[in-house]
């Protein structure tokens, strides 16, 4: 607008004459997110010195980050700089957290003084920790209910891979034979680790950062520390093969390099321990593992295994059994059985024989595992009377899920309607079932 139009749009509006001296031009004119979004361009001197190196290389981006409420005021306009000054739009994908509310629900901010210090929370929890309490608690896009339980998993977490390590790093090696449980461990996660790691990166793509996260805390916390290095430890006192302590060094060092993206700096310190490195030999700049094949069906197999593991476990719980007891296992096979696994039944079960048999074994703690019956003895002060009760709630149970099985295959529209496979599935059920109920029946009356 001309300074003439001005004058006389301004004395129109103020009823009376006035001059250039009565009027003063806003200087803030401009949208109050003008410079930022103009940020990709200006941070790289893209509107001063076009066509510089340093635009060229990093203009467009891939990934923004940022949270939903700004969308229109921010992301908006910044595509809209992007494509008036630079032709092209300045990322390819946004990424919306969610908001950080309190117990209340109410979104934390400096004004409600509802923030938790996060130099207290660190001093406490760990900077890992509290990045894994928040990250496994809050899936991609939902709001986070902040609690300082989820930083104590996270700590957890942190304790779990740092005792690993300790316990790797101070078993003595020897030039002996490699055990037959250890060659099994080695080759089952193996293929464990290259499901979850395909499972992970799947995940990364589609930016679930929460669920490739879960998957690396079960590989960590469930296969390689509560499976793998228990088949692989020596006892008590003893030393460990090369063969397998290299192994088991290869596959932490896979796993730190998972876990780096989420706890920083303890894999850094343990990457830097687990072997000699040169410098600049960081894990942050390592290459990310590659996935190769996998067995299912040696997984499938070693999952039957762990199944009868923690049925042994399970006993000795109940009944007070001491882990240092070594038990006598009888296993009479209905259906198909595995033995190539027994080394390792024998070896986390802690027994002291492990036999087939043709017949039930009186007098003993019994369970299934895929249709087969395994048996340990009694020993002293067995309650007998106790274990016909537990007998009769399996059987209670297994009653229950063959009656819940037949209504479903007794409805017609079920039978025509459902997919082949679902039908075969629950006819599988069922015949699982009433071979279960047999079994448990002829427990039941063998010990009556």
């Amino acid at each position: 607008m001309e300074e003439e139009e001005a004058i006389a749009k301004a004395s129109e509006k103020a009823g009376k004459t006035l001059t250039a001296e009565d009027l003063k031009q806003d200087e803030d004119v401009l949208d109050t997110w003008f410079s930022s979004w103009l940020w990709p361009i200006s941070v790289f001197d893209g509107l001063t010195d076009k066509g510089n190196e340093e635009i060229k290389y990093y203009y467009p981006t891939n990934d923004l980050v940022t949270a939903p409420e700004i969308m229109f005021f921010w992301v908006a306009r910044m595509i809209i700089a992007g494509i008036e000054y630079m032709d092209e739009i300045p990322f390819k994908n946004v990424y919306y957290t969610g908001i950080v509310r309190d117990k209340l629900g109410r979104k934390m901010s400096k004004s409600l003084g509802n923030s938790p210090d996060p130099i207290e929370l660190i001093n406490e929890y760990g900077a890992d920790g509290i990045r894994v309490g928040i990250l496994i608690s809050s899936p991609a896009g939902n709001d986070l209910p902040f609690d300082s339980s989820q930083c104590e998993q996270g700590k957890g977490f942190i304790n779990k891979i740092w005792n690993a390590f300790r316990l790797v790093d101070m078993w003595e090696v020897r030039d002996i034979p490699q055990p037959e449980s250890s060659k099994i461990a080695i080759n089952w996660f193996e293929s464990k680790l290259n499901v979850a790691l395909k499972s992970i990166n799947d995940n990364f793509d589609k930016f679930r950062l929460s669920d490739s996260l879960m998957t690396t805390y079960k590989l960590v916390y469930d296969d390689f520390c509560g499976w793998f290095l228990e088949m692989i430890k020596p006892g008590y006192q003893q030393p460990i093969d090369s063969d397998t302590l290299e192994s088991a060094k290869d596959f932490f060092e896979r796993i730190l390099k998972i876990m780096h993206p989420f706890t920083p700096f303890v894999t850094e310190e343990i990457w830097h321990w687990l072997r000699e490195r040169k410098e600049g030999e960081d894990i942050i700049v390592s290459q990310w593992p590659t996935p190769g094949e996998s067995d299912a069906s040696l997984l499938s197999k070693v999952d039957d295994t762990f199944e009868v593991i923690s049925n042994i476990r399970k006993i000795r719980k109940e009944n007070n059994i001491a882990n240092r007891i070594q038990l006598e296992l009888f296993v009479k096979v209905n259906a198909e059985s595995n033995p190539e696994f027994d080394a390792v039944i024998q070896k986390m079960g802690t027994l002291s024989k492990l036999e087939y048999c043709e017949e039930k074994v009186s007098n003993a703690f019994s369970f299934i595992v895929k249709n087969n019956e395994y048996y340990i003895p009694f020993g002293e002060s067995v309650d007998v009377e106790e274990e016909i009760k537990k007998i009769k709630a399996e059987l209670e149970y297994a009653e229950g899920s063959l009656n819940i099985v037949r209504k479903k295959l007794t409805n017609e529209r079920f039978v025509n309607n459902a997919p082949e496979q679902v039908v075969a599935s629950e006819r599988k059920k069922e015949a699982d079932a009433l071979n279960k109920i047999q079994i448990l029946t002829e427990k039941l009356a063998d010990l009556a």
